[in-house]
């Protein structure tokens, strides 16, 4: 087990068969490190924090440590790590907070670029990439395979939908629809993360059906609540399509992040889906 001499362990920490532990990192008593875990060096990881197989935090990430929150008197609250994870330079996961859900769950096959910031009692679901400097505040919810661009900061609340991406520099308060890009200060929703649906597959007829059914809940006229009628009895068996109506109506704190002025264009659209 290659712990190099000047890491500080903890007693009572578990750490599995193959795991390297780098120069002048701290694990806490109460961290578990599944194998092939790397810490590659002035890595701190605290708390009840759980990190599975195959995740590499690079140099001065902190991982697990206390939420920033006043309500927080040190009850052991939890996080979460997926495997194959990559955590870089600077990045930081707080663990839960007894005003939330206790716990602090990043997925598998996620990275955190350097010096983002994930809060207390976020969500990072599967394939997930923070750009640098992104922040997040308590509470996120980022669903599956979301690229969040540089600088970008997060409300706390907001959700974020599968297959969606924002634009650098953002800021995000409001819920943004999966497969919608969004961008801006403050953020809204300027199309489909059209490139997206190809690089993942998704098929002509399938991404058509996404664009018309964008086109009727944002570009149309009339009252929100009855286009979303109309969709649901239009595009009727469609399961992407179903999955944007479904994250529309469920609860929320934020509400839905609106389009802009600065739409893509219906040119723009035919040539970026192809």
């Amino acid at each position: 087990m290659p712990i190099h001499p000047n890491a500080n362990i903890a007693p009572g920490a578990r750490i599995a068969d193959g795991v390297t532990i780098g120069p002048f990192c701290t694990v806490g008593p109460n961290v578990s490190l599944a194998a092939g875990v790397e810490l590659v060096s002035h890595v701190v990881v605290d708390g009840h924090t759980e990190i599975g197989e195959g995740v590499r935090v690079f140099p001065f990430a902190t991982i697990g440590m206390a939420p920033q929150d006043l309500k927080y008197k040190g009850e052991p609250t939890r996080c979460v790590l997926g495997a194959r994870t990559l955590v870089r330079e600077g990045a930081t996961i707080h663990r839960g907070s007894v005003g939330g859900v206790g716990i602090t769950t990043v997925g598998p096959d996620c990275m955190i670029m350097a010096t983002s910031h994930v809060g207390h009692d976020c969500t990072l679901e599967r394939n997930v990439i923070l750009a640098n400097d992104v922040i997040l505040g308590g509470h996120v919810h980022i669903e599956d395979t979301v690229f969040v661009g540089g600088g970008t900061a997060i409300h706390q609340f907001v959700r974020i939908g599968r297959h969606a991406v924002i634009g650098g520099m953002s800021g995000v308060e409001a819920d943004v629809i999966p497969y919608g890009s969004a961008m801006g200060n403050r953020a809204r929703l300027i199309g489909l993360n059209l490139v997206g649906l190809r690089r993942r597959g998704y098929s002509r007829p399938q991404i058509h059906a996404l664009r018309a059914m964008f086109r009727l809940l944002f570009r149309e006229t009339g009252i929100f609540a009855d286009r979303l009628v109309i969709a649901a009895e239009r595009f009727a068996g469609d399961a992407q399509v179903a999955e944007i109506l479904s994250f529309v109506a469920a609860p929320s704190k934020r509400g839905l992040c609106k389009a802009g002025r600065d739409l893509i264009t219906e040119e723009e659209d035919e040539a970026v889906a192809g």
